[in-house]
């Protein structure tokens, strides 16, 4: 249960976070504790306490006698799957979209040749599982039931893999793939090519087929490319 200061700690961070990376509070840019308490109407515990979740994500940075400063976007932490959602919310969304995109599209197929060498049973079983509920959900505009199996089968992937790096990717993909969704950078209805796809990635894996899972996932890839140019150029 969400208690009144959470709810208030959550509302200022949203409000802030998305601020900073849309770019309304630009680098070197000096917030004070008590402005913000008084902008929105909070304790100046609170505002600490957003502070210091945004500090924890280097957007910004506390000093004595000076203040909140925002930081450059060099020193983000962009893989905060918390950033990357204020990111896609805001006009920098096209960009933002395809710098994930081409960061799949550098990993995921690797992570698929892996996992056809080191997927246990249980996880061949999800994968195809999930692949086949991508079919199931890919037609009659059913995007939020299609994003749940989305998710699902590339978060195995990355397990599948065997590599702890590539595992805890899973959140980033999360991400990008409900930004996508959420903010309509998807046609009404999967394309169809991208959902037999994937159904061929869980076969590959299944067959321990390691070249033939990365080439698969690598043409997933380049066809996710490929709709941003259309829908988010």
């Amino acid at each position: 249960m969400t208690t009144p200061a959470q709810g208030l700690h959550s509302q200022v961070l949203a409000t802030l976070g998305l601020a900073i990376t849309a770019g309304e509070y630009p680098p070197g840019t000096v917030l004070r504790t008590d402005e913000l308490a008084q902008r929105f109407d909070v304790s100046r515990t609170v505002v600490r306490e957003v502070v210091r979740v945004l500090e924890s994500m280097h957007l910004v940075e506390s000093r004595r006698r000076v203040g909140v400063t925002v930081l450059p976007i060099a020193g983000w932490n962009v893989y905060d799957p918390q950033v990357i959602r204020w990111r896609l919310a805001g006009a920098d969304r096209p960009r933002q979209l395809r710098s994930l995109t081409v960061l799949r599209s550098a990993v995921e197929p690797v992570a698929a040749g892996l996992a056809a060498e080191n997927a246990t049973p249980e996880q061949c079983r999800e994968l195809t599982e999930h692949a086949l509920g991508m079919v199931a959900t890919s037609r009659g505009r059913r995007l939020e039931e299609y994003l749940v199996h989305d998710i699902a089968f590339h978060r195995v992937v990355l397990n599948a893999s065997g590599n702890e790096m590539f595992a805890r990717l899973g959140d980033v993909v999360a991400e990008v793939l409900t930004g996508r969704t959420h903010h309509h950078v998807m046609f009404e209805d999967p394309d169809p090519a991208a959902v037999t796809l994937h159904v061929q990635v869980a076969e590959a894996v299944r067959e321990r087929d390691a070249a033939r899972a990365e080439e698969l996932t690598r043409q997933i890839a380049v066809g996710a490319l490929q709709e941003l140019d259309v829908l988010a150029p």
